[in-house]
């Protein structure tokens, strides 16, 4: 592979990193968790560290794919331990890797033994025991796994990966859910369960048929590298029957709808979100759902460019009925929670959307959409998570009035709302935008449906606030604390992020245009021409 890297194996170091840390705080002893969390924390801001090397040294205007590794594996079966980053890559591994720190940080108190835990944050039964560690090595467990599927050019390591996020998401979701629906009795309990099962049968339906579009790959290509598969089909030196790629396309999208989530395959999202603790909610849509965006880009595009053409119609319309469906379900929520979690099932089809319309702004956007969803969601998340654990309560209807006895909480909660509609001047802005632009100039008549979705949004957040902060001040709230330091530098930075790409997005447009335009040219797109010529 061209670019390897064979100084100082970096990518694999970045993923190893949170790897080795989740089995060190799993082994931290029982009466330690306090530096079983100090532990998980140093580990996910070293792991940080090491993703800010590979942005440095990652160079926009170099190789497709760089920082290459690549190892025999299993070499019977043409199985390869490779890796490599292009600028799609490396974003999301940043991103990743940045929100973590501020995961763990929000989630300090989940897990810890609720006889013992932060007694303001809601009264609790006493007695049952949550294994601190166990939280946060599953976290950083999941970090590994998300950043090796960002990383991984072999179609065969990537799917181990994608599939095995699933065992440790599984059990956060499960085994450590929403305190605020407690109350000892064993409703939460089958609701968290039923949530876990939901979220691991759906994506286990999905990864399997996934495995069957792999197999199918290595029968027809002999391999399972992405740049050799890719090189091949470009050359014309492997030829796949239309009615193939188009199956093997299907096995693949599948999955990756699924794990986006793709209206009709949304409905694991809301109750997984909704169950979870705030943290973990964060994890699973701003960090491992986007796996699936990611891999529509990755691998549908570049593995079987005729097959994403002759799929488009059809994904375009599934992408703008998850924009206005969830949007419209968004609106009606009573939940908090699941509020957010309905929202983002619009935005992941914005996101679709750029994707699919075979435009580089279109594909832009979608990518910078990623990473700025990324960052607003946890935002809007952590400090509703912060609300809740206050009040005990997800109902909407529980609030009014936080904004006059704790204004720092209701302003960052307002923040992060405007970025959720994508108000001008706040990151999500450009990125909607960007994506927009990009199927108004393919499809504008599908452009113009998906704008209805803007306006909803700005509907659901400005209701939301004015339920939540305004009005008369319920006596619940009356005596509610305002974000501590802690909460402080879990929301400061997330606001301050969003703002300075709201900005000044091109740190970001810079890294992923390239392989936008790459990714075009494997499905052999280019941009409409303006119908109306500038006048001269």
């Amino acid at each position: 592979m061209s670019g390897s890297n064979t100084v100082f194996p970096l990518l694999t170091a970045t993923a190893a990193l949170p790897a080795l840390g989740a089995i060190a705080t799993a082994a931290v002893p029982a009466a330690r968790r306090v530096a079983a969390k100090w532990l998980a924390l140093l580990v996910s801001l070293a792991t940080l560290v090491l993703a800010a090397v590979v942005l440095v040294r990652f160079d926009p205007g170099g190789d497709r794919y760089q920082l290459t590794e690549s190892h025999s594996w299993i070499a019977d079966f043409g199985v390869r331990y490779e890796l490599g980053v292009d600028g799609i890559g490396v974003a999301l591994v940043a991103l990743t890797a940045l929100l973590m720190p501020f995961i763990i940080l929000a989630g300090w108190h989940d897990a810890d033994p609720q006889e013992t835990g932060d007694e303001s944050l809601g009264s609790f039964a006493a007695g049952r025991w949550r294994p601190t560690q166990g939280f946060f090595a599953l976290i950083l467990a999941v970090e590994a796994m998300v950043i090796i599927s960002f990383e991984a050019t072999d179609v065969f390591l990537f799917y181990i990966f994608f599939e095995a996020m699933l065992i440790p998401m599984y059990f956060l979701i499960g085994g450590f859910g929403d305190r605020a629906h407690e109350h000892g009795d064993e409703a939460a309990a089958t609701q968290r369960s039923y949530a876990a099962v939901k979220f691991l049968l759906y994506n286990l339906v999905g990864g399997l048929i996934m495995l069957a579009a792999v197999i199918g790959l290595y029968v027809v290509a002999g391999n399972f590298s992405l740049e050799q598969i890719a090189e091949a089909r470009a050359s014309g030196s492997l030829h796949m029957a239309t009615s193939t790629e188009r199956w093997l396309f299907l096995g693949f999208f599948f999955a990756f709808a699924v794990k986006a989530p793709l209206w009709p395959l949304h409905t694991w999202l809301p109750n997984a979100m909704g169950e979870a603790t705030a943290p973990v909610a964060v994890l699973i849509t701003a960090v491992v759902d986007k796996v699936g965006t990611f891999a529509m880009l990755r691998f549908c595009l570049q593995l079987f460019p005729e097959a994403s053409k002759w799929a488009t119609p059809a994904i375009l319309v599934l992408a703008l009925i998850s924009i206005i469906y969830g949007a419209l379900l968004a609106v009606g929520q009573r939940d908090i929670k699941r509020l957010v979690a309905y929202a983002s099932i619009s935005h992941f089809g914005f996101i679709i959307l750029g994707i699919f319309a075979m435009t580089s702004q279109g594909q832009s956007g979608a990518t910078l959409y990623m990473v700025n969803h990324g960052i607003s969601t946890a935002a809007l998340m952590l400090v509703a998570g912060f609300l809740i654990s206050r009040r005990g309560s997800r109902l909407i209807a529980d609030y009014g009035g936080v904004q006059k006895v704790a204004p720092v909480l209701a302003g960052t909660f307002l923040i992060g709302g405007l970025a959720t509609l994508s108000l001008p001047g706040l990151a999500p802005f450009v990125s909607e935008f960007l994506v927009l632009v990009g199927v108004f100039t393919r499809y504008p008549a599908v452009g113009i449906i998906a704008t209805f979705g803007i306006v909803l949004a700005a509907l659901y957040t400005l209701v939301l606030y004015q339920r939540t902060m305004t009005g008369p001040v319920k006596a619940e709230v009356a005596e509610m604390p305002d974000l501590r330091v802690r909460e402080l530098l879990v929301v400061a930075p997330l606001i301050a992020l969003l703002i300075f790409l709201g900005v000044y997005p091109r740190p970001i447009t810079d890294i992923v245009n390239p392989a936008v335009q790459q990714t075009m040219s494997d499905v052999h797109k280019k941009d409409p021409k303006p119908e109306v010529e500038a006048a001269k």
